[in-house]
């Protein structure tokens, strides 16, 4: 019986013990901000000295501590549960971003129910995420503010960082811009009183960042939010404007001066930096800013980045690329045969493998990170060897691009790429093929396939609420959308790529596979009427939309009501304009709501 008794009492004991060690596991770690004269800003994580060794990125994370990163940053709250859980078993912190709207997408701060919802969001997700070990701080917004002169902005950004400070003392608060640009940071310093920390994204500017900072009026510490190569906007450009890509070797460089230079030898600021992208990602080209290959094939970034944060490199170091050319570039006559070469090396002697893969040229200089389709590559048009290829010119004249992929077999590579011109008659790229259902508005919506950039008629009274919490048809958001107007007419198309109205430019989806555009909507008293469209810009530019299918006059009810439009007999092809409405004035200021709008398969 006694002996029954204890093993019950070593049980229970056992069992409270297991409880206090994940409940400690588990426990908010505080994380706070120290000024000294001496030393200047430091960030304290549970108690101790913390220099930010991050980048921006959510994969690979065990491959991100190894290399010695302590962080990650993201721009949004998307699957953070698992994230959180992932990078606190890596040893890594996170800096959650909380996104807020932009007003070239639409979002309006002068609206008080779109920033009150927004809000509200950010005060769901501080609360649900403010006790896990793995928070760091928080980011409110990124990249938002334009030209940083609409005081509204910074309002509705200091009110949320003053109510994340009540909600939860425990973690700073900052903001990330783009750049220092006129007077940002002074417009932060004097409307944003809540924001401990300014982020701020740079490229090229990063080796004289600190000293223009502090030019700039800076009092509070600063985070290097994104840094690598220059961008495309800063490099020089080839005669027929392509963007003239570095070779990753060459962009190694420009990654280590983010965090050795701007960040720690120089600044009594700066409190650490992120490195812009661990991952890949379509941003002008596949591998602008991917330190990543899609394959998971490292980068010389991330040799660079490891040296930095450990003060020595990896024991076997990715591949060089010295040189890649061409022995003609421009004027290219379809059917020509122009031979490539490739001066490469290894380390460590490693043999290498060269990939070559000839890709049409979007042309596209992105803004704000805003997603971009993938180039389309010509297959079987590169044949070569480790040294040399030969390329056949293509029968379309446009601009295209020649990529050399180089890999050492043990998960270290290279790449370069090279623009060229074809001098034919332009054919316009096919467009990609998206997976269905494409959901062009609603909470599942993993990325953007398109923009709702295309604001018409009279603009200033069109307003939309993207994350309206106002009675959704399904999850926690809805899109509401006012017309405040009695009179005139306006409306708002979803583009791709933004902007682009005349279809010059590449971009939009082969929708073939679609049968139905589905959508939910909803009138605030019903009786308004609105029209819908798909497929918007005609005319004989190579890429305008292949359709147009029009709704019109629909007369909406105050319940959800299901529109379906039958795709059905149209050239689908090519839909640049995926979702669209517009309205007259109808002697009043009109409100509706639409949720779920989606491409369906046949």
């Amino acid at each position: 019986m006694f002996a029954e008794r204890s093993k019950l009492q070593a049980l229970v004991l056992a069992t409270l013990l297991a409880f206090i060690v994940i409940g400690d596991a588990a426990a908010q770690i505080p994380v706070t901000l120290h000024h000294d004269q001496t030393d200047g800003f430091r960030l304290l994580r549970g108690g101790k000295d913390y220099v930010i060794r991050g980048v921006g990125g959510t994969q690979h994370l065990d491959r991100l501590s190894a290399a010695g990163g302590n962080s990650i940053r993201t721009w949004s709250t998307e699957n953070l549960d698992q994230l959180l859980d992932t990078a606190h078993k890596n040893n890594l912190s996170v800096c959650v971003g909380l996104w807020l709207g932009h007003p070239r997408h639409g979002f309006n701060y002068q609206s008080e129910a779109e920033v009150a919802a927004q809000l509200q969001t950010c005060v769901d997700a501080i609360t649900k995420y403010k006790d896990h070990p793995a928070v760091l701080m928080w980011g409110i917004g990124n990249e938002m503010e334009g030209d940083g002169n609409n005081p509204a902005i910074w309002y509705a950004v200091d009110h949320i960082a003053r109510v994340c400070k009540q909600i939860d003392p425990a973690h700073p608060t900052m903001t990330v811009i783009a750049e220092l640009g006129q007077d940002k940071v002074g417009q932060i310093e004097r409307y944003c009183p809540n924001i401990d920390i300014i982020g701020v994204n740079s490229y090229g500017g990063i080796a004289s960042l600190d000293q223009r900072y502090r030019a700039a009026g800076g009092s509070k510490p600063y985070i290097v939010t994104e840094h690598g190569p220059h961008g495309p906007w800063e490099v020089e450009k080839t005669p027929w404007g392509s963007a003239i890509e570095a070779t990753s070797t060459a962009k190694a460089a420009q990654y280590a001066v983010g965090f050795r230079e701007a960040a720690r030898q120089k600044s009594r600021l700066c409190l650490g930096s992120y490195a812009f992208l661990w991952g890949d990602k379509q941003e002008t080209t596949a591998t602008w800013f991917g330190m990543l290959l899609p394959d998971g094939s490292r980068l010389a970034a991330v040799d660079a980045m490891t040296e930095a944060w450990t003060g020595k490199p990896p024991e076997n170091r990715c591949p060089q690329i010295d040189r890649l050319s061409l022995e003609q570039a421009d004027g290219l006559k379809p059917g020509d045969k122009i031979r490539a070469t490739l001066v490469a090396s290894d380390p460590e002697s490693d043999p290498l493998i060269t990939k070559w893969i000839l890709r049409h040229d979007s042309g596209t200089v992105g803004v704000g990170g805003d997603w971009q389709a993938e180039e389309i590559a010509l297959s079987d048009a590169v044949v070569g060897d480790s040294r040399q290829a030969v390329l056949t010119v293509p029968e379309a004249g446009g601009g295209y691009r020649l990529f050399a992929y180089v890999r050492d077999n043990k998960g270290g590579a290279a790449v370069a790429n090279i623009p060229l011109r074809v001098d034919a008659p332009m054919i316009a790229i096919a467009s990609p093929k998206p997976q269905l259902p494409l959901i062009v508005y609603g909470d599942a919506m993993e990325t953007e396939p398109y923009a709702a950039s295309g604001f018409m008629g009279n603009t200033a009274a069109v307003k939309m609420t993207l994350d309206s919490r106002d009675d959704p048809h399904s999850g926690p958001t809805c899109l509401q959308v006012e017309y405040t107007a009695g009179d005139g007419w306006g409306g708002v198309l979803w583009q791709s790529p933004p902007g682009d109205w005349t279809g010059s430019q590449p971009g939009g989806f082969d929708l073939s596979a679609a049968g139905e555009l589905q959508f939910w909507v909803r009138g605030a008293a019903g009786g308004e009427v609105v029209n819908f469209v798909l497929g918007a810009i005609d005319g004989d530019q190579p890429y305008r939309d292949t359709a147009k299918v029009e709704r019109k006059d629909v007369r909406l009810t105050d319940q959800w009501r299901q529109i379906r439009i039958s795709l059905d007999g149209r050239d689908l092809s090519r839909i640049k304009t995926g979702f669209g409405w517009s309205l007259a004035g109808q002697g009043k200021p009109v409100t509706f709501y639409l949720d779920d709008i989606r491409y369906v398969a046949r």
